[in-house]
């Protein structure tokens, strides 16, 4: 094979062999270490930015949870913000979030449009507060006017924690990598028992079936989560029978956490 051949792998260029192994046993020495970008001692100046974020991280908390405080009982309703107003999921959150808001039921959303605008607007016109917790975001997010409390954030994880935190059950409609991104989050907190079990329920069969199927054929075949974590959530299509499986849950529970749940709760 000539040097021209060696050089291409699958008709890319690539380095020579020579360039990408070392001849000889690499090291650091404590010179090298010193002077190392990533070891050297961090001065103030390069300090200064990342210790201001932290303090804005913790101003997200703090508003969150006091301005939160009082909404217990809520439901987070999750989905796409590019789901247009004709489209009839639009309409199914809006009646979604109208029943459990006339239930009692506060409806926290992600406060921008499509899915997240329709379940505001639904709480909006029931009996009970309507949520939004808005984030920050070169595209898409925009604050839709249906918002008894609306709180900005600039940090996902920040806002991820104010969704879990007063949740008395999770709503997910069809949405994409943000809404993915929430059910995998309480899946695997409900999961692990770092929250407390609460109602998920998967909106609009063909939608989420693929999904479940993979889960059920993949995941569950290779090991990598149980069979009954398949129980962890639910499929359902109708605006009552949501109703209905959170006060059936709500119910079955009354009796308050088993001395068991109350120990692993300490430790969250």
């Amino acid at each position: 094979m000539s040097k021209d051949d060696k050089k291409k792998v699958s008709g890319r260029e690539t380095l020579p062999l020579n360039l990408r192994k070392p001849r000889k046993k690499a090291f650091m020495d404590n010179i090298t270490r010193a002077n190392h970008p990533v070891l050297r001692p961090i001065d103030d100046k390069e300090l200064a930015r990342e210790s201001w974020k932290i303090f804005q991280i913790m101003g997200e908390f703090v508003e969150g949870f006091e301005r939160l405080a009082r909404i217990r009982p809520s439901v987070s309703i999750f989905g796409s913000a590019r789901t247009p107003q004709d489209d009839p999921l639009y309409q199914l959150t809006v009646d979604i979030a109208r029943k459990l808001s006339d239930a009692g039921f506060a409806v926290v959303s992600g406060g921008g449009p499509g899915i997240m605008e329709a379940a505001n607007k639904g709480a909006w016109e029931g009996k009970s507060p309507s949520i939004g917790l808005n984030i920050q975001l070169p595209n898409e997010q925009s604050g839709n006017p249906y918002q008894d409390i609306s709180l900005y954030f600039r940090h996902f994880f920040s806002r991820k924690v104010m969704f879990v935190k007063h949740a008395s059950a999770y709503v997910v409609m069809p949405g994409g990598f943000g809404t993915l991104d929430e059910l995998a989050e309480i899946l695997t907190l409900v999961q692990t028992r770092k929250t407390r079990r609460i109602p998920i329920i998967l909106v609009h069969t063909p939608f989420w079936e693929g999904l479940i199927d993979w889960f059920r054929h993949t995941l569950v075949a290779k090991g990598t989560i149980a069979p009954e974590d398949m129980d962890l959530f639910v499929l359902l299509d109708d605006a009552d029978a949501i109703l209905e499986h959170i006060f059936t849950h709500y119910e079955r529970a009354i009796a308050g956490p088993s001395p068991e749940e109350r120990a692993n709760f300490m430790e969250l």
